[in-house]
C-alpha cells in the first residue's frame, strides 16, 4: 500500500506527462472495444438473417436465363415446378416440410381505399412456418385453401397500410390485376437490416401480398417458357440422426434427376452460409483486433520510455530511500505500481471512449454494434498486463542502482 501511495503521489505531481503517457493505452483500449463491438454487432445481425432463412432450411431457386437459352433448356427441363415439390415430399425421408413460392406478374394492386406497388407471391400454406413469419391479425391460409384455389390473401404490414391505411383490413377485398382477393390475415413487421447476405438477395416481406400457390398458378397466366415456381424451400426436421448435409445431397441428386441434369436451378443451405459468414467474421475480428492491439503495444512502449526517464530523474530519491532502509523489492514495487496505475487509468478512460466510439459508428454508419462484457474484460485485462510487462524492466533497472552512486548522482 505504501508503494501504491507513493506511485500515485508521483503521478499526481506530473499530471500532464502522466496523461500524455496514457494516450497510447487510451486509444488502444478504445480501438479494441470499438472493433469487437462492430464484429459482435455484425455477427448478431447475421444470426438474425439466418434465422429468417431458417437454419434447417434448404433453398432451391430457379436461375434466370435469356429467352434464347430458355428455349433450349425447356426441351430438356420444365424448370422449377410443382412436380419438384411433390417428388421431394414423396422421396425424402423423414418427410420434410416443403413450401413453394411463385412471383405473380402484376399490373394493378388496389383496394377501394388505395393502391400499392406490393409484390404478390403465390406460396404454400407452410410458408410462414418455414420462413419464421408472425401474424399480427387474422390467420394464414390453410392447405385446403391451396387445393380449392380460394381467392384469399395475407398482407404484409406495409402493403396493408398502403391499401387500407390504419383501418381494419380483415374481410376487405383487394384487386390483383383483374382478380378479387379477400384479406384473411396481416403479418407482423419483419424488417430485415440487409438487402444481401453472402451473395443471396434478401427481400423485405413487409410490402408483400401472399396468395395460395395453386390460386396463383390457375388464376394468373404463366408464360410457357418461364419457371412455374421461383423458389422451393425444404425444411429438414431437427431430429437425432438426421444430417443436414446428407439430406441436401439427397435433394440435389433428386433435383438433378427431375431436371434431366440441366443446371437451371441453384441449391443453397443457410447453415453453410452461416459457417462461411462466421469464418469471414472471425478473420475480420482477428485482423481488426491485431491492428487495435498495435496501439496497446505502442502505449506500453510509451509507458516504458517514460518510466526509464523517471528512473533517471529520481536517481537521488532512489539512493536516499535505499540509504534509509528501502529494499530492492520496495523500489521495484514502487515503479511497477506507477506503470500499472498508468495503464489502469488509461484502460478505464479507453473503455469510456470505446463505448462512445461504437455508439457513434452505429449512429452515423447504420451498422449494428454490441459491446460485450468479454470485450471490456479483454481490453482492460490486456492493458493492465501491458502496463505490468512494460513496467518491470524500468523497475528492475531502478532497484539495481548502487545507492552510493545514486546519492552523489547530481
Amino acid at each position: 500500500m505504501e508503494s501504491v501511495k507513493v506511485a500515485l503521489s508521483n503521478l499526481g505531481r506530473r499530471k500532464l506527462r502522466s496523461f500524455l503517457t496514457m494516450l497510447g493505452m487510451i486509444f488502444g483500449v478504445s480501438a479494441v472495444i470499438a472493433m469487437l463491438s462492430i464484429g459482435a454487432g455484425a455477427e448478431a445481425e447475421s444470426l438474425k438473417i439466418i434465422e429468417n432463412f431458417g437454419i434447417r432450411n434448404i433453398i432451391i431457386s430457379a436461375k434466370d436465363f435469356k429467352q434464347e437459352e430458355l428455349k433450349q433448356i425447356r426441351t430438356e427441363s420444365l424448370g422449377l415446378h410443382m412436380r419438384d415439390v411433390e417428388a421431394i415430399e414423396a422421396v425424402i425421408r423423414p418427410r420434410p416440410l416443403v413450401s413453394a413460392k411463385r412471383v405473380v406478374k402484376t399490373w394493378q394492386v388496389a383496394s377501394d381505399r388505395g393502391r400499392a406497388d406490393s409484390r404478390v407471391l403465390g406460396v404454400s400454406s407452410s410458408y410462414p412456418e418455414i420462413n419464421n413469419l408472425k401474424l399480427l391479425q387474422g390467420s394464414f391460409f390453410m392447405p385446403f385453401d391451396d387445393e380449392a384455389e380460394n381467392q384469399i390473401c395475407v398482407l404484409g404490414i406495409t402493403a396493408k397500410q398502403k391499401l387500407f391505411g390504419f383501418g381494419d383490413s380483415i374481410g376487405q377485398m383487394v384487386k390483383i390485376n383483374d382478380q378479387w382477393m379477400r384479406v384473411v390475415g396481416v403479418l407482423a413487421d419483419a424488417t430485415v437490416g440487409k438487402t444481401e447476405f453472402e451473395g443471396i438477395k434478401i427481400q423485405n416481406p413487409n410490402n408483400d401480398i401472399y396468395i395460395p400457390i395453386y390460386t396463383s398458378i390457375k388464376k394468373f397466366d404463366v408464360d410457357a417458357l418461364e419457371n412455374q415456381l421461383n423458389e422451393v424451400v425444404v425444411q429438414i426436421p431437427d431430429e437425432p440422426g438426421i444430417n443436414l448435409k446428407d439430406q441436401a445431397a439427397s435433394i440435389s441428386s433428386l433435383m438433378s434427376t427431375m431436371h434431366r441434369y440441366v443446371d437451371d436451378y441453384s441449391l443453397v443451405v443457410p447453415e453453410k452460409l452461416l459457417e462461411q459468414n462466421q469464418k469471414t467474421q472471425g478473420i475480420f475480428n482477428i485482423v481488426m483486433g491485431a491492428i487495435a492491439s498495435i496501439s496497446l503495444l505502442v502505449g506500453g512502449i510509451g509507458i516504458m520510455n517514460i518510466m526509464l526517464a523517471s528512473v533517471l530523474e529520481r536517481t537521488s530519491e532512489i539512493g536516499l530511500r535505499r540509504a534509509i532502509g528501502a529494499r530492492k523489492l520496495d523500489i521495484r514495487m514502487q515503479f511497477i505500481a506507477e506503470a500499472v496505475a498508468l495503464s489502469l487509468a488509461g484502460g478505464l478512460i479507453g473503455i469510456g471512449l470505446g463505448y462512445g466510439t461504437s455508439k457513434l459508428v452505429a449512429a452515423f454508419s447504420g451498422w449494428s454494434t454490441i459491446i460485450t462484457a468479454a470485450s471490456i474484460a479483454l481490453s482492460f485485462g490486456v492493458s493492465t498486463l501491458v502496463g505490468l510487462v512494460f513496467g518491470i524492466y524500468p523497475a528492475v533497472q531502478a532497484s539495481n542502482l548502487d545507492p552510493i552512486e545514486c546519492l552523489r548522482y547530481e
